[in-house]
């Protein structure tokens, strides 16, 4: 496998946009101008890109993420009285229902028939789902999703929403929880059609993605407040590899956090502070707290820290 770098600049002239990228566009310019002009928005966003192996695709390179981060730091943020963007991995966890998709029979393992030719929530889950849809009743003036399935799909959509939330300057932050692809095919050096497996072994050509992180923090969105996320296997490699993304890109914050010990501990790194660590009992986490109330109370009020200062 080889790769090579690609210019940041020529990415959006060499690759395709996603049909739905007008369509986003008027839905966050109208979401944004209903807004009250006090309101802190966020944009948030959550799953993983596909890598696409056909322009025509049938196959595809995926990874892990369900979008559990990404959907429950959504819910903190409503909570605490942000406006949130929610650009998720279509399919992946949502706001408010990501409790209900883990059972082998997804939300039906949460209903029985309610011997009147109905169907009624089972009553071990009605209190707990009731809560939940009186909460995304109550904050659904707040929230506008918008989705995308592959890298290129993620890119096109979060330079438009960028370029949109710019004018907001610090009263946005950027929390870019998706777990983004690291290499890709352009759409010009991909097969057509099916690739066909006839032919033996098969060898792909993939280039780095290009890290659009800086142009964000430079070009797309200056003023903002950039939230940005590193995950590693190794501790020793976290907190240097966090420490230089924010060297080398400029932004704000660097969530890291531990492939096994993500769902209850996650520092916090800056520039110019000693890495701030959160961290949740086990207890805690059996009881369904989840860690991202934490990270979403800390960086809110870094958030407002921030916005008081410009």
């Amino acid at each position: 496998m080889a790769c090579k770098g690609i210019d940041p600049d020529t990415y959006f002239d060499q690759n395709r946009a996603p049909a739905n990228l007008q369509q986003a566009h008027d839905a966050v310019a109208a979401f944004l101008a209903r807004l009250p002009r006090d309101q802190p928005i966020v944009l948030v966003t959550s799953g993983g890109t596909t890598v696409p192996l056909e322009n025509n695709t049938v196959r595809f390179v995926d990874n892990f993420s369900a979008g559990t981060r990404g959907s429950a730091s959504a819910e903190q943020f409503l909570e605490l009285g942000y406006a949130v963007v929610f650009l998720h991995r279509e399919h992946s966890l949502q706001p408010f229902s990501r409790h209900y998709s883990h059972g082998p029979e997804g939300v039906l393992d949460y209903l029985e028939p309610d011997g009147a030719g109905g169907v009624r929530v089972k009553a071990a889950y009605a209190p707990r789902m009731l809560a939940d849809l009186e909460r995304a009743r109550a904050h659904a003036a707040s929230l506008l999703q918008v989705s995308f399935t592959t890298l290129s799909d993620y890119l096109f959509l979060l330079r438009e929403v960028s370029l949109l939330l710019a004018p907001t300057g610090p009263r946005s932050m950027f929390y870019l929880a998706a777990a983004v692809s690291d290499f890709f095919i352009p759409s010009h050096s991909m097969a057509e059609h099916k690739i066909q497996s006839g032919g033996g072994d098969l060898t792909l050509h993939m280039n780095q993605v290009p890290k659009f992180l800086r142009p964000l923090v430079k070009n797309w969105a200056p003023a903002c407040f950039v939230v940005s996320f590193k995950l590693e296997t190794d501790q020793q490699l976290l907190a240097p590899k966090a420490k230089h993304a924010l060297d080398k890109y400029g932004h704000h914050v660097v969530v890291a956090n531990l492939l096994h010990t993500r769902k209850w501990q996650v520092w916090l790194v800056t520039r110019d502070r000693d890495p701030y660590l959160l961290e949740i009992s086990q207890d805690q986490l059996r009881r369904g707290h989840d860690i991202e109330q934490d990270i979403v109370a800390e960086l809110a009020r870094r958030h407002r820290e921030y916005s008081s200062a410009e």
